[in-house]
């Protein structure tokens, strides 16, 4: 769709193969009106572009990029536990096909975007002329003391208890990261890959000197959890 060499925006949508129907879900709903209305910039301009990615660690290569469906292999594991490696995975694989990239916005298969023609645009714009530069942006959840965490009991596969420790990270639902804190957390791929709760293991691991200008956005004006099972 786009050309690496123009692309300075890529949109990462965590997927896997049980759940591709989701995919394809988000492709006829929210995804056309970002990419593909002639009456939007990101569309004309070719700034951006996403990729749904999956797990496969049958791969001989780390990664798979497939431009023209939109889809992302990385050399991982393709389930629940196994989510912070596929995203750090995802962030090396981008960082290193699109040399141009200045930002990464991640999110789920699950979620439905409100206002899909204009909030792309506008966090874009925001972005570009925020001043000092924005490294970390979403839903900023501020850890102040240690604690176990209860998400073993949405998703039993968890290992618990899970210990959460002080930091700050942004919910999972919606990030965004520069490339130079991607490229951080990609130094960091060992420690990450032991981690399990993968926007926490963002956020933790993280440099905190990207972390001083973190954007706070109200994910849940934007994005609603998909009702479609």
């Amino acid at each position: 769709m786009n050309l690496p060499n123009q692309t300075e925006y890529v949109l990462l949508i965590m997927n896997c193969t049980q759940y591709k129907w989701k995919a394809e879900q988000q492709k006829t709903m929210w995804i056309p009106q970002v990419f593909f209305n002639n009456n939007n910039e990101l569309a004309n301009n070719k700034k951006m572009t996403y990729f749904h990615v999956r797990g496969d660690p049958s791969l001989k290569e780390e990664h798979s990029l497939d431009n023209e469906n939109n889809i992302l292999l990385v050399k991982v594991e393709d389930d629940y536990n196994s989510l912070p490696k596929k995203v750090v995975a995802a962030f090396q694989a981008i960082s290193s096909e699109f040399p141009y990239l200045k930002y990464i916005f991640k999110t789920d298969d699950d979620q439905d975007l409100k206002d899909p023609f204009e909030f792309f645009s506008t966090m874009i714009r925001t972005l570009e002329e925020k001043k000092p530069k924005v490294h970390y942006g979403g839903h900023v959840v501020d850890v102040k003391t240690p604690y176990l965490s209860s998400y073993g009991k949405i998703h039993p596969e968890l290992p618990d208890p899970l210990i959460i420790y002080p930091t700050q990270y942004c919910s999972g639902r919606f990030y965004t990261l520069s490339i130079e804190a991607a490229k951080d957390l990609v130094k960091k791929r060992g420690s990450i890959m032991g981690e399990c709760l993968e926007d926490y293991a963002m956020g933790y691991h993280l440099n905190p000197i990207f972390k001083k200008t973190i954007l706070n956005i109200d994910t849940s004006v934007h994005f609603t959890d998909s009702q479609l099972k």
